[in-house]
């Protein structure tokens, strides 16, 4: 068994690139399935990130179930049985069936790499797409596999110089010219660099040739939305939906681009000249979340957004019962549940202005994904109530115990000790004598 583990780990699949569920958009996966139902070669690679995201769900069935469809798609495709795009599918079930202790079944898959990767002289590596260039540099469906690889899990601290995904982004788009998705991802990226010019260079350039793509129109319109040209986001976005109406993702990015706009309205000031102008602004961010729930099933950050929306209208009991039933969804997909506790949060204290249950389920989602941009900003949040307790009163135990808290989910371990040996001094609890023993026997 040992032996078939480390045959296994030398693979180059989903199962070994050291992914994350919040590194993979399973609503991204679902709108490319709608999207590209017609493209049997793009669906093939669509369907094995799926597979894997349900593994990662815990859905061995379904991870199977998908493996298959992607193997069956490639087959109407082409009548090789052992060419190397297949070397990220037969690992992936190669992978699933050990995991499901069909070993005579992971055996097979693993001679088929096999046979594969010594047709080509290729060695299984973890950077599947790396190697493949290293082998092929000038063969397309490698760069952008590995540009949009890079894309979604690089982020590290670079120059623009020395970004390795602006730096493979580029020769990509010098191997596929026609590629427009590919070259909003660059301005995406070097924005971040505030390399404006080209970067909206590239987006008009990409709107120009492809002006009736719904996803090259939903991608620039997130690009709009996040460098702060909401009117021409929405309008671009709107278009969208018009070639695709059934889009769950465009509607939700329209949805945030509303939500957008109602900040901006809000912090301008004269809230009550301007009440009628956001309220039929949140009618617009209601009804997109709305659509978005509903054309993209389990869209877990959609209901949530949409559950708080409804608190925001007063419609308390609709919130409740929304929250209800995306804590469940949640739960049942294993997917995303620290999203809900964040916007159940929000809800608490916006809402409902019950601080001590907001406490909690930050607490909650911090403790379940600090990397997550809800886990960072539950953290902010309970930064924010503690120093509010703490100009209030020095001494407030609670205070100190959000702040021991915030530590120990970070592992600075001393600091979390003096934060619940504080609390302890000025409030007695038995959560935070539990933690502070914890913490001392782990030191």
């Amino acid at each position: 068994m040992d032996q078939l583990r480390t045959k296994l780990d030398q693979l180059e699949c989903h199962f070994t690139w050291a992914l994350k569920k919040d590194d993979i958009d399973l609503n991204r996966l679902d709108e490319q399935l709608k999207l590209d139902v017609e493209k049997k070669e793009e669906l093939t690679q669509t369907y094995n990130a799926l597979a894997y995201v349900k593994f990662l769900q815990g859905f061995q069935e379904e991870t199977l179930s998908n493996l298959t469809t992607s193997l069956k798609l490639y087959k109407e495709c082409h009548e090789e049985e052992f060419n190397k795009s297949l070397i990220v599918t037969y690992g992936n079930l190669a992978w699933i069936n050990y995991h499901m202790a069909n070993y005579s079944e992971c055996e097979s898959y693993l001679q088929k790499v096999q046979k594969i990767n010594e047709n080509l002289v290729f060695v299984c590596s973890r950077e599947c797409f790396k190697k493949a260039l290293d082998l092929e540099p000038e063969v397309d469906k490698w760069n952008a596999g590995y540009a949009i690889a890079l894309y979604r899990t690089e982020y590290g601290e670079f120059t623009i110089e020395n970004s390795p995904v602006i730096k493979q982004l580029r020769r990509a788009i010098e191997t596929i010219p026609d590629d427009d998705i590919l070259k909003i991802f660059l301005a995406m990226r070097l924005v971040m660099y505030k390399s404006y010019e080209e970067a909206e260079r590239l987006v008009e350039e990409a709107l120009e040739r492809s002006p009736n793509h719904p996803r090259v129109l939903r991608y620039a319109g997130r690009f709009f939305s996040k460098y702060r040209s909401l009117d021409r986001a929405i309008s671009l976005l709107r278009k969208a939906l018009e070639l695709s109406p059934h889009s769950g993702f465009t509607h939700h990015q329209l949805a945030l681009c509303y939500k957008m706009k109602k900040i901006q309205l809000l912090q301008e000031g004269n809230h009550h000249t301007r009440s009628s102008m956001v309220q039929q602004i949140r009618d617009q961010i209601i009804y997109h979340l709305e659509m978005a729930s509903t054309h993209a099933t389990g869209f877990i950050k959609a209901m949530s957004d949409l559950a708080l929306h409804y608190g925001e209208q007063h419609d308390v009991s609709r919130a409740e019962e929304m929250f209800q039933m995306t804590f469940e969804t949640a739960k049942e997909k294993n997917y995303n549940l620290h999203v809900v506790h964040f916007y159940y949060a929000e809800f608490q204290l916006y809402c409902k202005r019950d601080e001590v249950l907001a406490i909690k389920h930050y607490m909650a989602c911090l403790k379940m994904n600090p990397g997550s941009h809800e886990g960072k900003r539950s953290e902010y949040k309970l930064n924010r109530i503690a120093e509010k307790h703490m100009n209030k009163n020095t001494q407030d135990g609670k205070a100190y115990g959000i702040l021991g808290f915030i530590y120990k989910e970070k592992g600075e371990k001393s600091q979390a000790i003096e934060g619940y040996e504080k609390a302890l001094s000025y409030r007695e609890n038995d959560e935070y004598l539990t933690n502070l023993c914890a913490l001392r026997l782990s030191t």
